[in-house]
């Protein structure tokens, strides 16, 4: 444990009971609430208990029986880096300029002025912060931040290394269900069997990559299960509020790294030691910036001002919309900024004269749906809903009803019968990016050269490792991805 750490613990106040009130707070006095995230990489509201057909998924099943689950929690982007440096600040990624993914660590910029990352906080009020991997808790978990910091961020890796007695605040990550997908053989998916969203193509290869990505949350469920055992097993259980979530919606076409519901909607539980709200099930919108305030508040510690996010859990105004964005994604530049509330949703375009399947290199070597539909478009096979991700340039504006299309494929924005709703979120939009959207742009072009030239690198290293040329015709790489798909059983091994 760390000196600092220490010396904040034996210091702190012994204000032995925290009093906490509010809509969703514990009705019991809890002796400074043990804090735990569980984040789960690239994970969808594909679970058992968000009504998910197919898949198993009994730990996270039961741990929704014993939360409050949140229906409608979205991350303020759809890729890791700026996710999770927001989740850390409870501040947009666009107003500490960790808005780029990813940023070498001497283009990085130190957080404005005044701004820490939460762990500062919970450490002055005599916690002990860790940040850890599941499969190995002596090994620090993902922090990928795109910013710097003149202090540690966190004192440890577990909270088995905290002084005895010592309240704890901390992160285990877990790497699944990010892509490569495994094999689940205690559950295997028959990908016959999946029904896929209208925007990607009903063949077995979009469907057999699917089935693999839910058998891997299947993995991510029993890895959530050893946790919360672990936590039980270390009798700190009755004293310990839960939080569970993804740092982002799927990987899959068109949902991560994009604004659609597909990469930023997540999981979001939270248990109670006490059994409150156990089984209670919230509709109202939630963005992940808003755990940090909830899990200070939760410790009894004053929420700084400058947050961005509120305290969900208790006696606060529910959202009326959220702010959700996307710029450079490895050597991709793009600028998207999108504004949605419980009906509508409303995306505005920046560089509309850029295909939204621009080539990114990790996408070309990782989604072998990317291939396929690249191969069903040249042979006039899409359907239009499925060219939209395909097309040469898109509409500067977008507005959906997500009521009546979830999939968000029938763009309304130049209809006049919804006018009075683009007109509105429009404006919503345009305060926000005065006010919050203060980043840097453009960004340095050094700083893009530099993700064009190292994402070329890996793109030759993914090809070369697989056995395929640089010049890989869509044709070749499908059926390499054919053969992948169909001997993974045999290679990956799903862990139990």
């Amino acid at each position: 444990m760390s000196r600092k750490s220490m010396n904040k613990f034996l210091a702190a106040t012994g204000s032995a009971l925290l009093l906490l009130s509010g809509c969703s707070q514990p009705s019991k006095e809890l002796k400074h609430p043990n804090i735990l995230w569980i984040v789960a990489d690239d994970l969808g509201p594909d679970l058992g208990c968000y009504g998910t057909p197919l898949i198993q998924t009994p730990n996270l099943d039961n741990l929704a029986k014993q939360s409050i689950r949140f229906e409608n929690c979205h991350t303020v982007t759809a890729v890791c880096s700026p996710s999770r440096s927001a989740l850390v600040t409870g501040m947009y990624p666009v107003s500490i300029n960790s808005h780029q993914h990813r940023t070498r660590k001497e283009a990085m910029r130190p957080l404005p002025e005044g701004v820490k990352v939460i762990t500062e906080y919970f450490e002055e009020a005599g916690y002990f912060t860790f940040n850890g991997k599941y499969e190995d808790s002596e090994k620090p978990g993902k922090r990928d931040y795109n910013f710097t910091t003149d202090y540690e961020i966190y004192d440890g890796t577990d909270w088995n290394q905290r002084a005895e007695g010592q309240p704890f605040f901390g992160q285990i990550q877990i790497h699944y269900p990010h892509r490569p997908f495994a094999h689940d053989p205690l559950n295997p998916i028959d990908e016959s069997q999946v029904e896929l969203p209208s925007y990607l193509p009903d063949h077995w290869v979009a469907r057999q990559d699917w089935a693999y990505y839910l058998e891997t949350i299947q993995i991510v469920d029993r890895e959530v299960g050893e946790v919360l055992k672990r936590l039980e097993e270390d009798g700190l259980a009755d004293n310990t509020i839960v939080f569970f979530v993804g740092d982002q919606g799927r990987p899959m076409v068109r949902h991560k790294q994009f604004l659609y519901d597909g990469g930023t909607h997540t999981p979001l539980m939270v248990r109670y030691p006490n059994g409150d709200f156990a089984g209670d099930v919230r509709s109202e919108l939630v963005s992940n910036i808003d755990l940090s305030a909830a899990s200070l508040a939760l410790a009894g510690i004053q929420i700084p001002e400058h947050l961005q996010g509120q305290n969900f859990l208790g006696a606060h105004e529910p959202r009326t919309e959220l702010y959700t964005m996307r710029d450079r994604r490895d050597e991709t530049v793009d600028r998207i900024r999108a504004v949605r509330t419980d009906r509508y949703k409303y995306i505005r375009n920046f560089y509309p004269e850029l295909p939204y399947a621009q080539y990114n290199a990790y996408k070309r070597n990782q989604y072998p749906t990317i291939v396929l539909m690249e191969i069903l478009k040249e042979q006039g096979k899409l359907t239009p809903e499925q060219l939209l991700h395909m097309s040469s340039k898109r509409p500067a504006e977008e507005l959906y009803d997500l009521q009546k299309d979830p999939d968000e494929v029938n763009n309304m924005a130049y209809s006049p019968d919804f006018d009075a709703e683009k007109k509105s979120l429009s404006q919503k939009l345009d305060r926000w990016l005065e006010d919050v959207d203060v980043a840097v742009y453009p960004e340095d072009q050094k700083e893009i050269d530099h993700w064009i030239k190292q994402m070329a690198k890996m793109d030759s290293i993914w090809k070369t490792r697989r056995g395929l040329p640089v010049d890989v015709s869509n044709a070749q790489y499908l059926q390499w991805w054919e053969n992948y798909l169909k001997e993974l059983p045999n290679k990956k091994k799903g862990k139990k």
